[in-house]
């Protein structure tokens, strides 16, 4: 149980909260600003570094991500003052990944270039749609055509280069989101993220959905062949599903993403931020400030963390769950179970299989491609 985390690995993750307009379907932790103190916030994210790796010492560390918000529109020698305060406070893995999540209209070729300078070697870039009313009905800030010229400068100075897509937009229909993922294919390196529009509370599709104006999105069944269209294509075109949205060309996986999954420790910092740590055998879960201000002010205090609560070791069996069923690899059933002090129900685990939606293997459980369209089913009865 004290270095269970070994298995996931070890990553920081770092939120950069901006973006230049704020998208109606966003419900992540970001904000428009008219002026942002980059020198403030790199004392900030340092002094935060600092402090994490005093209660995480002699670790390993395996994978950096910028994420947020827009992390393109940080300076690069913010960026790079991050990375080396990071290899400085931790032992850096040979083969360290570290991402920079960047979106079409914040690039530039000189700027692109600085931050692979300054490290940073693989690019996610939040293209989301190949269709220009699409993206304006997004709240998108670029064009078609943007995207493709960023695209091009990301690949120009990175080897490992990701993008999003989202589908199962208004209006958009099985036949056009065959015809786009394929064109989206063509122009891809290594990795792509495909995420099926989801209406969030709080945000302004949200608002917009609960009182019957956002219309034209598509029905459940014709959701669920774009997803299953989404598989077939993508597995054709040599980039497999590696996770539930996730599909690479195999050995080029996020790596930050699969400590997520196969429940490793991370340290978050930024406004917002959650975490991951064990100290002294004991795995917490932190979360600092979501306030951009309320943070800075936290952080130049001693502590971004707002909350840190310990999790027992059914919480920490239950999260290893969640996470381990998404990705093909699946669940190590010998860790859950040392996690959760009791075996899973071979009953259970029979049916399952009998239905199709998992397979067992030694001591592997992994969702099937069926299983993976209807996974929070098959982990309630796994769990239940």
């Amino acid at each position: 149980m004290t270095d269970d985390w070994r298995n996931g690995g070890f990553g920081l993750y770092v939120h950069w909260p901006f973006c230049e307009a704020k998208c109606p379907y966003c419900d992540f932790n970001s904000h428009v600003s008219k002026s942002i103190n980059q020198k403030q916030w790199l004392e900030s994210y340092l002094s935060e570094l600092r402090r994490s790796a005093s209660e995480t010492p002699d670790r390993v560390l395996n994978t950096i991500f910028f994420g947020g918000g827009t992390p393109s529109l940080m300076n690069p020698e913010t960026v790079a003052a991050v990375i080396d305060e990071a290899r400085a406070l931790w032992r850096p893995a040979n083969d360290m990944e570290i991402t920079l999540e960047a979106n079409p209209g914040s690039v530039e070729a000189g700027r692109f270039a600085a931050y692979r300078d300054a490290g940073v070697n693989r690019i996610s870039m939040g293209v989301q749609a190949l269709n220009d009313d699409d993206l304006r009905r997004l709240g998108r800030i670029h064009t078609v055509a943007e995207a493709r010229a960023a695209f091009d400068i990301a690949r120009a100075c990175f080897d490992r280069v990701s993008f999003d897509l989202i589908y199962a937009r208004q209006h958009q229909t099985l036949g056009a989101w065959r015809a786009e993922l394929s064109e989206a294919l063509s122009m891809a390196v290594d990795h792509m993220s495909l995420y099926q529009l989801t209406i969030e509370d709080g945000t302004a599709f949200g608002d917009r959905y609960a009182i019957g104006k956002l219309r034209g999105l598509p029905q459940d069944d014709s959701a669920a062949d774009m997803y299953l269209a989404t598989q077939e294509i993508c597995e054709a075109h040599g980039l497999p599903a590696y996770e539930v949205s996730n599909h690479a060309r195999p050995g080029s996986e996020s790596q930050h993403n699969l400590i997520y999954w196969r429940y490793g420790d991370y340290v978050g910092i930024g406004p917002g931020a959650h975490g991951r740590i064990t100290l002294n055998g004991r795995k917490y879960a932190t979360e600092t400030y979501l306030s951009p201000n309320g943070w800075l002010k936290a952080a130049a205090e001693g502590c971004g963390d707002k909350d840190r609560v310990e999790l027992s070791a059914q919480d920490q069996a239950i999260e290893h769950m969640m996470m381990g069923m998404r990705v093909k690899e699946g669940l190590n059933v010998d860790r859950y179970e040392a996690l959760s002090g009791s075996a899973l129900s071979q009953e259970k685990i029979n049916d399952l299989t009998e239905l199709g939606m998992i397979t067992r293997q030694d001591n592997r459980l992994a969702a099937t491609k069926d299983g993976r369209a209807v996974l929070n089913a098959v982990i309630n009865e796994l769990l239940g």
